[in-house]
């Protein structure tokens, strides 16, 4: 079964998750989610297993993948303006996963500078 589905995002939270999947469910797209209520069950361990994973029906993934993209909230600086990618000037900017490349900001992942990622072509910066 969950071979017929995709992979659309991962949370860190499940409230964050079941919101996107309430919406998503209400445009009639199909969706599952894993390891939900193992987070619910103890917070702390989202880092270690990923986060909650927010599936979408295979059928259903360029739906969902609009739909998403208009709901989603985008990073914004400290006054509340909007990023604009170096690359293609979009606003449509996220803050970017951590890459923890060495065991220092394995350690202490806060010392890590924080990078954004454009959601239309894919730029890190």
């Amino acid at each position: 079964m969950i071979d017929n589905y995709s992979l659309l995002d991962v949370f860190e939270y499940s409230a964050e998750a079941q919101v996107i999947k309430s919406k998503l469910e209400a445009e009639e797209v199909r969706t599952l989610l894993m390891d939900e209520k193992t987070i619910d069950s103890d917070p702390l361990i989202s880092g270690a297993i990923g986060g909650v994973k927010l599936l979408v029906h295979n059928d259903d993934v360029v739906a969902a993948k609009k739909i998403y993209n208009e709901i989603r909230v985008y990073a914004t600086d400290d006054n509340g303006a909007a990023y604009s990618c170096p690359n293609c000037e979009s606003h449509k900017v996220l803050i970017a996963p951590l890459e923890r490349k060495n065991i220092f900001y394995m350690l202490f992942p806060f010392f890590e500078k924080t990078k954004r990622k454009c959601t239309v072509c894919q730029t890190i910066f």
